[in-house]
């Protein structure tokens, strides 16, 4: 099922009226570098909470072959819909062709148009594609994909500000995006103000909410270095005392995950997308806790 059906899509209640129940869920994996048949448990734990899709990242040194080994693995072996993350960085249009046409012949139907990190130390990185809405555009184009694109709730860690951040968010909606998943993020307070941003700028599109347990010191420190996304003061004071307590701190993780989804839940929002860092416990009992 495209994005674009699965976001449209209302539960019936009674007398035949659709209204509006519950987010769809979805969730996040990534190419592992080994021990492919542990993620595959992993996934089939999450695969029991009927997640609309999964989506599958980019590694950062090979970006999308090894996206599409993955899922290509994922596919000979689970019955799931599946969303690769797809960069342009450095790449060129017939490589990007070939590939769109290959997941389009296995039997995919959506993808996340991303851009990439730029390589360090790397000369004339830019080819065919420059930024996000080139991809967009040109996967538009040229396939019957259904596209996601990413939104960040505090900007984009390059943006100058917010507001040019969602400027150009909507070049990428325009170019024909139909979906935006968010950045993870702490603060709902912030989510619920990029979202009237966002619809400020004249954009419809679905808002999907981004959301990712704690674990343990080391991922929270790494993701708070490499983006914008503020921290409430009592998180941080829990994951200082948690930081050499993994145990505690990936249940307190469950506890304030399940609390901010929950706020987002009855805020009627469209859809949560987990950041599961490839483990099923986290996650698993955030749902137990919500639905």
């Amino acid at each position: 099922m495209k994005l674009r059906e699965i976001y449209a899509q209302k539960d019936l209640r009674h007398n035949g009226i659709y209204e509006w129940v519950k987010p769809k869920i979805s969730f996040e994996i990534f190419p592992p570098q080994k021990d492919f048949d542990k993620l595959l448990n992993e996934i089939n734990i999450l695969k029991s909470y009927n997640p609309e899709f999964i989506s599958i990242t980019c590694s950062s040194k090979n970006t999308n072959n090894t996206s599409i080994e993955t899922l290509k693995n994922i596919k000979k072996e689970l019955d799931i819909n599946l969303m690769p993350h797809f960069t342009c960085i450095g790449s060129k249009k017939e490589d990007i062709k070939s590939n769109l046409n290959y997941l389009e012949n296995i039997g995919v139907e959506n993808i996340l148009a991303l851009r990439g990190d730029e390589p360090e130390n790397q000369e004339n990185i830019y080819k065919d594609f420059r930024y996000a809405n080139d991809l967009v555009k040109f996967i538009k184009q040229e396939t019957n994909l259904s596209i996601g694109v990413a939104g960040y709730p505090e900007g984009h860690i390059e943006a100058p500000d917010i507001y040019t951040d969602i400027e150009n968010l909507k070049k990428k909606v325009d170019a024909g995006a139909e979906a935006i998943f968010t950045q993870l993020f702490f603060n709902n307070d912030k989510f619920f103000s990029y979202i009237q941003l966002v619809r400020d700028a004249g954009i419809e599109i679905p808002i999907i909410a981004g959301i990712m347990p704690i674990v343990n010191y080391h991922q929270i420190t790494k993701m708070l270095s490499l983006a914008k996304i503020s921290v409430p003061k009592v998180l941080q004071e829990k994951i200082e005392k948690y930081k050499d307590d993994e145990k505690s701190m990936t249940e307190f993780g469950i506890d304030f995950a399940s609390y901010q989804s929950q706020q987002l839940i009855d805020a009627e929002v469209k859809g949560i997308h987990f950041y599961t860092l490839n483990r099923s416990y986290s996650t698993a009992q955030i749902l137990e806790n919500i639905l």
